[in-house]
């Protein structure tokens, strides 16, 4: 079956790597953290007291200590700077409060989004962020917008910290899960918007299940679909050749399409008003 890239966007705790990860699985894709990557370069730069004004500082730090992934023995997911294990402390309520405008930095955006997309180059991926079907994989086979109400963000957000010990309010959730969205969509480089062709799945109310099922359904449907086109695609007739015979009709020789593909050549054929034809091709 062929592989396709699956691109997940969405606002803070929508569920987005959650669900990526397992479908990622189910599909037996790469699954890359986008959200982590920004984490991980937020932890640099508080590190090293870092501010907005000190952006190449941060970006020559993310070429020297550079963002990588790992999996533990259990198979989780682990985030690297350079060889530092970060993958707690980029969860860290002081990186979360700081993430967006790291984010925001245009040359931070241009240094990972670079590796996201090397990384993606070799297909059969499935990568979550805000800005992964608009701007990281604008050319991905299958988009999809994840959304659900702020309350329910916060829950599962509180219940996620309280699992991880980290020390959290709900209220105070709330208002910074607010905020975020707010920053996060206003931001001037690479806002989190829906891409035109992605599908809208509002998440509120859904377990995790629900929603990796609705978007496996469709994963499934776009290879399908894709195949199906191609099929179609292969079965169409060509004209080789258009000839003039003695009785003064045309006689037209096809050919189909699989000729075409393994020539790699596409031929046309045109002519003028008084019957005369000549043949031609396109180098594939």
């Amino acid at each position: 079956m062929k592989q396709i890239q699956i691109a997940i966007d969405g606002p803070a705790s929508s569920g987005k790597s959650t669900v990526a990860k397992i479908i990622a699985k189910n599909l037996g894709y790469t699954y890359l953290d986008t959200g982590a990557m920004y984490r991980a370069a937020t932890y640099l730069a508080l590190r090293h007291d870092l501010t907005e004004a000190d952006v190449d500082q941060l970006v020559d730090l993310l070429n020297q200590y550079p963002v990588s992934f790992g999996r533990s023995e259990d198979g989780q997911q682990l985030v690297f700077v350079a060889d530092v294990d970060v993958t707690h402390p980029i969860r860290d309520n002081e990186v979360t409060n700081n993430v967006s405008w790291v984010s925001a930095l245009a040359p931070v955006r241009e240094r990972l989004v670079a590796q996201q997309q090397q990384i993606a180059a070799q297909g059969g991926i499935v990568m979550d962020g805000r800005d992964i079907g608009t701007v990281v994989l604008p050319q991905a086979e299958l988009k999809i917008f994840l959304v659900a109400s702020v309350d329910e963000r916060a829950e599962r957000r509180y219940k996620e910290n309280i699992a991880k010990g980290i020390e959290t309010d709900l209220e105070t959730l709330k208002e910074e899960i607010a905020a975020r969205d707010y920053k996060d969509s206003h931001r001037e480089t690479s806002p989190l918007k829906q891409a035109e062709d992605a599908v809208y799945l509002d998440t509120t109310g859904l377990n995790i299940q629900e929603v990796v099922e609705k978007i496996k359904e469709e994963a499934e449907k776009m290879v399908n679909d894709e195949e199906l086109s191609l099929e179609v695609f292969k079965k169409l007739i060509y004209v080789n050749s258009i000839t003039l015979n003695e009785d003064g009709n045309f006689d037209v020789s096809l050919f189909d399409t699989d000729e075409l593909i393994f020539s790699g050549h596409i031929m046309f054929v045109y002519g003028n008003i008084n019957g005369e034809f000549s043949g031609g091709d396109f180098a594939g």
